[in-house]
């Protein structure tokens, strides 16, 4: 399916959604959802999607993605709750946070949510008091050379170490299962994965070594989307290599998952605004919106993410600055956007936002956050 052809389409009905609800409106479309979860499974068929539920919590997301048969990557006692309320099971989850609150493992040991990670002997030895006999992968530090956000700057233990943790974890009661890396978020550098494929196969021939079979490879997330229209398909680029790499160094006993959030939320989803404040400032056109960097925009801030914004109004083009409708001067959305003059009341709307949006968004201001609405 065409995204781009699909928000054209639908987007006839932007006035009636917006009549309806109000803006700032947050539309997440059932279809591109189950579209995203379709195309992730073809680029790469050996693994099996565990969602990542911080990129994007709203129960609409959750409810379709259960339905679908997915996994969830869960990071606290709420993301299982709400997961667990959406209709998956306990063995479709998987605790990927390596830094977990005590109350926390004990909550997913009475869920039954099995399945943790962890990167070091501190965490490990707060699994095995308070979740005895969990199964657990380790995370180790992989190159995350051209992702946006880079994680392994906080998380993940030196490859060198992960037999002896693993080993370690076995001595504690607990199951050692497996090994699990990220690449960083929004990675456009396919070889971060390949390279780390080979440092967690010479880990999985070690542990057999050391009479330690694992059965389970996580290769997390980071997989990237197209903002702009003007973008590269970079994740359907890099699927080839990836799918022949797993397949050529795992054998087919291992089970293989990942953790997509970006890839399956970010393009089924789109912010619609109206136009609530002008200004001329310096010879230039400003518009202030209903919704900013406080709010459906955080990633702007927190995702360093930017976002093609249109219109339905036709006409002549100028350079434009577009605004939030808080009272800090940060809330500057773009300062170089080409759109035709604008009135109050004009609807403003950005594609491909479904990841680390709504879940960071503030109420700054009093303001609410963008009201979330399932479209087919």
């Amino acid at each position: 399916m065409n995204t781009t052809a699909y928000w054209r389409e639908i987007r006839k009905s932007f006035p009636k959604l917006a009549k309806k609800y109000g803006t700032p409106l947050f539309v997440v479309s059932k279809t591109l959802l189950l579209e995203q979860v379709a195309r992730f499974r073809r680029l790469l068929p050996r693994v099996e999607p565990f969602y990542a539920v911080k990129a994007n919590p709203n129960p609409h997301v959750l409810k379709v993605l259960a339905q679908a048969g997915l996994g969830f990557d869960v990071a606290s006692a709420p993301e299982i709750e709400w997961v667990l309320a959406a209709g998956a099971t306990p063995d479709k989850l998987v605790y990927a946070n390596t830094m977990k609150r005590n109350e926390s493992i004990e909550f997913a040991c009475r869920h039954k949510v099995n399945l943790m990670t962890f990167d070091s002997e501190y965490e490990l030895a707060k699994i095995a008091r308070h979740a005895p006999g969990a199964s657990v992968m380790v995370r180790i530090k992989v190159p995350n050379v051209g992702s946006i956000v880079e994680l392994s700057l906080k998380f993940g233990a030196d490859p060198a170490d992960a037999v002896p943790l693993l080993l370690k974890a076995g001595r504690l009661g607990l199951k050692p299962v497996g090994v699990s890396f990220h690449v960083g978020s929004q990675c456009t550098h396919g070889d971060n994965y390949l390279e780390a494929f080979e440092l967690c196969k010479i880990i999985v021939n070690e542990a057999l070594l050391k009479k330690l079979p694992l059965e389970m490879l996580d290769i997390g997330g980071g997989f990237p989307i197209r903002h702009f229209d003007t973008d590269e398909d970079w994740f359907a680029n890099m699927a080839p290599a990836i799918d022949m790499e797993l397949r050529r160094l795992f054998d087919p006993g291992m089970r293989i998952i990942a953790e997509p959030g970006r890839a399956l939320v970010g393009p089924a989803c789109m912010l619609l605004t109206s136009v609530v404040g002008k200004s001329i400032r310096n010879n230039k056109h400003w518009y202030f919106l209903d919704d900013g960097v406080y709010g459906a925009l955080s990633g702007i801030i927190f995702d360093h993410c930017k976002y093609q914004f249109e219109v339905l109004k036709k006409g002549p083009t100028q350079l434009t600055t577009l605004a939030g409708p808080t009272c800090d001067s940060l809330d500057i959305i773009s300062g170089a956007e080409e759109l035709p003059e604008l009135d109050f009341g004009d609807l403003v709307y950005a594609r491909s936002i479904g990841a680390y949006s709504l879940a960071s968004a503030t109420t700054f201001n009093g303001i609410p956050p963008a009201k979330p609405v399932l479209v087919p």
